[in-house]
């Protein structure tokens, strides 16, 4: 990687909910002081992982290291062992106070830093999500360390306020029997917004990503995921979710020819001015402003 990029991500949710927020009931996520709505970075890159899972398994090389129902301590004891490096951990004490030691817990202290870049790199070369987003991998038993990753996400913020919705559903089909004597139906609900276009900004750093082994495949590999991920990912709750645009900006140094914010500021979002209430990608417009812009920053547009 000799190139840092800075990217915008433009996405749509209609009749859906495109991040639940567990702590309020699963509603959709809002800033309460505008009412915009908000997808975290974990909800995007859960989506890249899924993604990347599908269309790359089995190649060793784009493993998930966050997988569903995944055990990390199985991860790391993979690498000790591929490695043949020893855990070196601290006793535990039983509940009766006495000091007890699985039978690979051969040493006391901390693992040695050249160990941990031996298991980092392993783990690295391995998981496709480890060397793009980095991972904190700090386990009291067989320890890997941390990886800061290359690739960085912001939450996504819509364009516009949204209009989440409680909606009540009814099923008609009770759990058991005792129910069946009261009702005949249960109720439910479902918590939507009728439309929301949001916008994300990325990040890629060429020096992070030469540490972990992030390149030119990999980089292929995001942009690829970025275009096809809700196609995989489809559900009821979540609506009709599309990417619409994403607009990449190429330095020409590792370094970067250009502050990232002045560069997303040249990317404006609007809707358009005969349209009062949006309900599609087509009541916005979208406008990149290229006057006077370095010649060592190239707009790649891939969608």
């Amino acid at each position: 990687m000799n190139n840092r990029y800075d990217f915008v991500y433009l996405f749509d949710c209609k009749d859906g909910n495109p991040n639940g927020d567990p702590d309020a009931g699963n509603a959709p996520r809002i800033d309460p002081q505008n009412m915009h709505g908000l997808v975290s970075d974990v909800c995007l890159k859960r989506k890249i992982r899924d993604y990347v899972s599908l269309t790359r398994s089995p190649q060793e090389r784009y493993r998930i290291y966050v997988s569903h129902h995944g055990v990390l301590e199985l991860v790391h004891r993979a690498a000790y062992e591929t490695l043949g490096l020893e855990a070196v951990v601290s006793p535990v004490e039983s509940p009766e106070g006495e000091e007890r030691r699985a039978p690979y817990r051969k040493k006391r202290g901390r693992q040695s830093p050249h160990d941990l870049e031996k298991i980092k790199r392993w783990i690295c070369e391995h998981y496709f999500d480890v060397r793009t987003f980095g991972a904190v991998m700090s386990l009291k038993i067989f320890n890997a360390g941390q990886v800061r990753g290359p690739v960085q996400i912001s939450f996504s913020r819509s364009v516009d306020p949204i209009l989440p919705l409680d909606l009540c559903v009814t099923r008609i089909a009770v759990a058991n029997e005792k129910e069946k004597e009261t009702k005949d139906t249960t109720m439910g609900r479902k918590n939507i917004i009728p439309y929301g276009l949001y916008r994300t900004h990325g990040f890629i750093s060429a020096h992070l990503a030469n540490q972990t082994g992030f390149n030119g495949d990999d980089l292929a590999l995001l942009w690829e995921s970025f275009l096809g991920l809700f196609e995989h990912d489809r559900s009821a709750t979540r609506g009709i979710m599309a990417p619409q645009k994403l607009i990449v900006f190429k330095h020409s140094s590792m370094l970067g020819n250009a502050p990232a914010h002045k560069l997303f500021e040249r990317i404006s979002v609007r809707r358009k001015p005969d349209v009062v209430t949006a309900r599609s990608f087509s009541d916005y417009s979208v406008e990149i402003d290229r006057e006077n812009l370095s010649q060592e920053v190239e707009i790649l547009e891939l969608l």
